[in-house]
């Protein structure tokens, strides 16, 4: 294995490597200035990106909820339309003198003169 060596090298003091190195600690300031503004815009860009996934997954549910309410209050409504209908045809019966009689003879056990009632139990 082999071990580096140290040199006793004495660097020279002129003003061409005075400037060499000036320019070599610029460019060093340079790429760490742009790694911490790489790593600046990559957290901010990471962070937008967090919200609006989590935004986008918020409105998707609460899309999903939205259409299941408006699901289930469609079936309401028809079975609602269904009953209004029902009743609208029950309106009409009762402005009629013979169901209003049938419906009393079978409601109140009302019978005509010499009409016998037989209560038969319901299955």
């Amino acid at each position: 294995m082999s071990v580096p060596h140290k040199t006793n090298v004495t660097k020279l003091q002129s003003s061409y490597i005075s400037a060499q190195e000036e320019k070599r600690e610029k460019a060093s300031r340079r790429r760490r200035i742009a790694v911490v503004r790489f790593t600046f815009f990559s957290v901010v860009l990471a962070a937008l990106s967090s919200i609006f996934l989590y935004t986008l997954h918020s409105q998707s549910k609460d899309i999903e909820a939205k259409l299941a309410d408006k699901k289930q209050l469609e079936q309401q409504l028809d079975k609602l339309e269904k009953q209004q209908k029902h009743l609208k045809e029950e309106i009409k019966k009762l402005h009629d003198n013979e169901y209003i009689a049938e419906l009393a003879r079978k409601k109140y056990y009302l019978s005509k003169d010499g009409e016998i009632i037989f209560v038969v139990p319901e299955k």
